[in-house]
């Protein structure tokens, strides 16, 4: 067992993570539970569904401490270990005779009733890795295991934040490319934008970029897939962005299996703060899994009933699929476009029980000089309404609050009027 802990019995009740509880996902480990109850069996076993739990191996028993004793004195120890005791007497005595049988390396989180300091620091002196107060839900054990795995220390894993269309046409990736550029002008995140339509991607397009290498020399060599070789796809766009840009030929079909991006997934988590996946409107094994596994997600939908009928089908796929995340969120593009008949926010808001946070007007004239030139709107117009509506979803996908501005002297007026001249 080792000496890893988090001081998590500060509090004595048990509460609601906050809004943007935002937690690493696990790596390929193998986890083993011993429960007392079949309350915290059912726990454990929903937490064994989220998708930051993905790649881990869990396996349910029941028996507590007992159990796990006998259970490893004739067979190797997984990577982490999950009992469920109850007295402070029994949870000593019963780690005592589990560390003669514990393999090196093995982590162990306890599930307890009892909320005492005293018995959390003798935990710790034992080697416990976490110790966590029942009842549980299913957030207390995947935040517990995902915990294990990065340490205060390390550098913070990236949050993929996954954006796409709920038809196409809907102007996704404009969204995408812009949200992006907030991100990491106004946000000063370190971010890249990955390009997933590779067939017709636009954003090198976009941030008026044509590398001669992108994300297809990474699908197409899982194999060479790592730090390095992703740096040298990345063209740089800004100090804070980066592209992996989308080839946007038709010389090759392009058919993946569900499982063609993790390896670029994950390389870009270990070396990126922000990535933002511009997913085409199409439905496949890959698609699905790319939304269900992002940290964050944004919808784009034009105010019409078709996309108003697929927001609410992508609504109601990810809140089943994801159930200890974040609500996804949604925008409504294109809005007030002349003559066209158009469904308001409220009557969306009442189709999909949520608020669409943004509600980007039609401007043709100005969208498309951005795409035309290759620009951001910010670019062309810093005091743009929809400007600041991106800055506004940067805000929302990051989880972080209004930017701080420098502070002007009181001769900044005359500095600049001296630029002018």
């Amino acid at each position: 067992m080792t000496s890893y802990a988090r001081q998590n019995l500060e509090q004595p009740d048990v509460t609601s993570p906050p809004a943007d509880d935002h937690i690493a996902p696990a790596p390929r480990v193998s986890v083993q539970a011993f429960c007392e109850t079949v309350e915290s069996a059912a726990a454990v076993q929903s937490a064994g569904e989220d998708r930051r739990l993905g790649k881990a191996h869990l396996k349910i028993q029941m028996g507590g401490m007992a159990a796990a004793i006998e259970a490893y004195r004739s067979a190797p120890t997984p990577n982490v270990i999950i009992i469920e005791t109850e007295g402070r007497n029994d949870i000593l005595a019963g780690l005592d005779q589990l560390a003669a049988v514990c393999d090196s390396g093995t982590r162990v989180i306890v599930v307890g009733r009892i909320n005492d300091v005293a018995l959390y620091r003798e935990l710790v002196r034992r080697g416990v890795s976490d110790y966590v107060i029942a009842p549980i839900n299913p957030l207390d054990i995947v935040r517990s295991i995902c915990g294990l795995f990065s340490s205060p220390e390390a550098k913070a894993v990236g949050r993929i934040i996954a954006i796409v269309g709920a038809k196409g046409g809907v102007g996704a990736s404009t969204i995408a490319h812009n949200v992006a550029w907030a991100i990491a002008r106004d946000l000063a995140l370190d971010s890249v934008v990955a390009d997933l339509d590779l067939a017709f991607g636009t954003a090198g397009l976009d941030y008026n970029q044509d590398p001669p290498q992108g994300i297809a020399d990474a699908v197409f060599s899982p194999d060479r897939v790592d730090t390095a070789f992703i740096d040298r796809l990345l063209s740089k766009c800004t100090d804070h962005l980066n592209l992996l840009a989308a080839p946007a030929t038709l010389d090759r079909v392009y058919d993946f299996g569900a499982d063609a991006f993790d390896a670029i997934f994950d390389t870009l988590r270990t070396t990126m703060p922000c990535i933002v996946l511009d997913i085409p409107h199409q439905w496949s094994g890959w698609t699905k899994r790319a939304l269900i596994g992002a940290d964050d997600l944004l919808i784009v939908a034009a105010p019409d009933l078709a996309n108003l009928r697929n927001t609410k089908n992508i609504f109601d796929l990810l809140k089943a699929a994801r159930p200890n995340d974040r609500m996804p969120l949604y925008c409504l593009n294109q809005v007030g476009i002349p003559k066209r008949p158009e469904i308001n926010a409220s009557e969306f808001a009442k189709a999909i029980e949520s608020e669409p946070i943004a509600s980007i007007p039609f401007d043709p004239q100005m969208f498309g000089a951005a795409a035309n030139n290759g620009q951001m709107i910010a670019e062309i117009s810093a005091t743009h309404r929809s400007t600041e509506m991106f800055l506004q979803i940067a805000q929302r996908l990051t989880g972080r609050g209004e930017s701080k501005k420098p502070r002007s002297s009181f001769l900044s007026p005359l500095i600049e009027k001296l630029r002018a001249k």
